[in-house]
């Protein structure tokens, strides 16, 4: 096995999740991923908790399956409810043996399958869980990359000093913590602004998602106004959705479009009320994810890009005297910040076309 997949899984259990002997921990993967999924048994072997492995991927063969053939009620599954609710900890490994398999879904359906699994994603969030990738073969396919290479794009973003990145991007949450409104502007295209006052930013460096490498705050969501267009592909249930433009009133997404698949992105906007609103707007900052790869667990991280999602807000972000926005889905969407743009914080700009002010060759 390679080293760096003990090395991976070592960081997931001891950095991300910090176990303890006799937690439960439930590893969601598909069976491409099973060198991890033995590395993490090995690792929490060694700490003496409990793990069990599902062997499921939520966009492989068996989901396309089943979704195509049921007739679209769904409801929550008391088994699976109860399994989240006795677990302390979750792993959640991606990796796909075909990234398009859920494409010929009818996006309706995805939408209400989301809907009805929404409780048992609210109760993971609320206790130890990380997201994570295993770089397989057709997630390398879709980056336009070798096996090979991805396997080291991976595992250099992820097997890190981690220190050293949670005091780099800490400057970036030390200006956010106190701050009003945040105005993001990128060539003529995207002039939005936000309020963020009284909520929190999170410096992510390995805990809910690794790789990490961005701070992440919510918006207050009544707050949000301008246009964004969307200039990175979002990649979503199998389709890809090109230039997805919204334009926000009060909060509230009034008009949208893309230039391919807008259907999908209108599904995603109409799945419930929450969805037209934004719930998060993170800041990437992982110099070691330097290309664009059509998977935004990594996508989100670049260093010179903002990403923002609608739906769900984080529980953590909110401040006691503001309303988290709640969704069934929390769909993230990157903007280009490497050229003609710039981050506004309270009227004084921080980052300039995907240079930080405590960066060398920041130019204010």
């Amino acid at each position: 096995m390679d080293p760096r997949i003990r090395e991976h899984a070592s960081l997931i259990v001891h950095q991300a999740l910090e176990l303890d002997e006799g937690d439960d921990v439930v590893i969601k993967a598909p069976p491409v991923a099973e060198d991890l999924v033995v590395a993490l048994h090995e690792v929490i072997g060694d700490v003496g908790a409990n793990p069990l492995a599902q062997y499921t991927n939520r966009d492989g063969r068996a989901l396309r399956a089943y979704l195509r053939s049921h007739d679209g009620d769904f409801e929550t599954p008391d088994h699976e409810q109860a399994m989240v609710e006795a677990a302390d900890a979750h792993v959640h490994i991606r990796a796909n043996e075909n990234v398009t398999e859920k494409s010929d879904v009818d996006p309706e359906q995805n939408a209400a399958y989301e809907q009805a699994q929404r409780p048992i994603l609210n109760e993971r969030l609320t206790d130890n869980w990380t997201l994570t990738q295993y770089p397989a073969p057709a997630n390398a396919q879709l980056a336009e990359m070798s096996t090979e290479a991805y396997q080291n794009f991976v595992w250099d973003a992820v097997n890190k000093d981690w220190d050293e990145q949670h005091e780099f991007q800490e400057q970036m949450v030390e200006i956010l913590d106190d701050a009003d409104e945040v105005r993001i502007v990128s060539g003529e295209t995207t002039d939005i602004s936000m309020s963020i006052a009284g909520n929190h930013t999170i410096n992510d460096t390995c805990t809910n998602n690794v790789p990490g490498g961005e701070v992440f705050t919510a918006p207050v969501p009544d707050t949000v106004e301008g246009e964004v267009v969307f200039d990175k592909p979002l990649y979503h249930q199998g389709r890809e959705v090109l230039d997805a433009y919204l334009k926000f009133e009060g909060g509230e997404v009034v008009d949208h479009s893309a230039s391919k698949n807008e259907d999908t992105l209108r599904e995603v906007l109409d799945t419930d009320e929450g969805a037209r609103r934004l719930g998060e707007l993170g800041i990437g900052m992982n110099r070691d994810i330097d290309r664009f790869t059509y998977n935004m667990l990594f996508d989100e991280k670049m260093g010179d890009t903002v990403h923002m999602a609608v739906g769900r807000a984080y529980e953590a972000n909110v401040g006691e005297e503001n309303v988290q926005n709640q969704s069934a889905v929390h769909v993230d969407m990157i903007v280009d910040m490497s050229e003609d743009s710039y981050i506004e914080v309270d009227g004084e700009v921080v980052q300039r076309n995907g240079t930080f002010r405590f960066e060398d060759g920041f130019d204010g």
